[in-house]
């Protein structure tokens, strides 16, 4: 038996009790209004009980049931901070509610009796909802700038309440630990519990490469969490308006208005369509290529042959191709080259060169 089949029993049997205390009442209204009324008193009685039971059984899901489902939902769709937000911005109102009770309580008649009570629930109201709202100007008020701002091992201050929600492309890419170790990022890095069981299956798939880009995941997110600079944190937020992970990351986003950290293509596109920063570990990698001109001159080995004929391809230290030519006579060699040419395609950043 479920909560609902209870509650409609309950609720009916309540309803039941009040229908037969009402039943007198009723009758009476019944026969002022009707003074032939054909029925006694114990007709009208178990007609009211009856009644009342059958409203009871119907609506009580609606009442009780229902809207707690809901309150619930919502209270998981929620950040821990802006339900505590919630609690201090209800305690504050209610604390505003009775301060103002006792000089309503003067005023004449129905007005002294009526008000406060409607005060307690209006400014009950406006307090959560200030609160909720705006919790992070009050944090930010009442804790100062001071307070928030913390410096690590290379002499930086870096905010701890930015938040910094991880996709999980970017755990499995791996250079995010080496990004957190250098001290370039800054935040409370936020991995909710769907993006780790994401990380969990790709680590126990049948395929054996997928098994080991998850299982490199999780050791990469075990560093982090071992960087005493860069907080990782683990949350529970469940979000209920999504089914697949990404549309997971971008509601989640949404509502704790924080970037996402990630190197899916698909991923960038679709939360910047929706107004949400996006920080792509691609898109910092190419901005920190080391930036060659035409006519300039470096040190590099030939390691294969080109795809046209005499060619041969060699590779920076941050992976960028280097075409050389008459290279493929060079193979295995460090020769001294000098840029041609520079080409920037979809793929990367492609050198053209010549030997000196």
């Amino acid at each position: 038996m479920n909560a609902i089949v209870i509650s409609r029993l309950v609720g009916a049997l309540f309803f039941g009790i009040g229908g037969g205390l009402a039943s007198l009442p009723i009758h009476s209204f019944i026969l002022a209004l009707w003074p032939t009324y054909p029925f006694e008193a114990p007709v009208t009685t178990i007609v009211s009980v009856l009644v009342f039971a059958i409203v009871g059984f119907l609506l009580t899901p609606s009442l009780t049931i229902k809207p707690f489902n809901l309150l619930v939902r919502q209270f998981k769709k929620e950040s821990p901070a802006t339900l505590l937000a919630g609690i201090v911005g209800l305690v504050v109102g209610l604390i505003v509610a009775a301060l103002l009770a006792y000089p309503l309580s003067l005023l004449p008649d129905i007005f002294g009796k009526v008000l406060p009570f409607v005060g307690m629930i209006l400014f009950g109201y406006l307090g959560v909802l200030l609160f909720t709202t705006r919790h992070e100007d009050f944090t930010a008020f009442f804790r100062g700038i001071g307070s928030k701002r913390k410096t690590s091992k290379f002499g930086q201050a870096f905010d701890q309440e930015r938040k910094i929600l991880v996709d999980t492309s970017v755990i499995i890419d791996g250079r995010i630990a080496d990004i957190a170790a250098t001290g370039f990022l800054q935040g409370n890095l936020i991995v909710p519990r769907f993006v780790l069981n994401e990380l969990q299956y790709v680590s126990d798939s049948a395929d054996s490469l997928r098994r080991a880009r998850g299982r490199r995941g999780i050791e990469v997110l075990s560093e982090l969490q071992q960087n005493v600079d860069i907080p990782v944190t683990i949350v529970d937020v469940e979000v209920t308006d999504a089914k697949e992970v990404d549309d997971k990351l971008i509601s989640l986003a949404k509502q704790m208005e924080a970037p996402i950290l990630t190197n899916d293509f698909n991923l960038n596109r679709i939360a910047e369509l929706q107004g949400i920063k996006v920080l792509n570990i691609n898109d910092l990698a190419n901005a920190v290529k080391v930036i060659l001109l035409p006519g300039e001159t470096f040190l590099i080995r030939v390691i294969q042959e080109g795809k046209e004929y005499n060619q041969g391809v060699g590779y920076l230290d941050d992976g960028t191709m280097v075409v050389i030519e008459n290279g493929s006579k060079l193979l295995d060699k460090e020769v001294q080259v000098t840029v041609t040419k520079i080409l920037q395609t979809s793929a990367g950043r492609m050198i053209f060169a010549k030997p000196e």
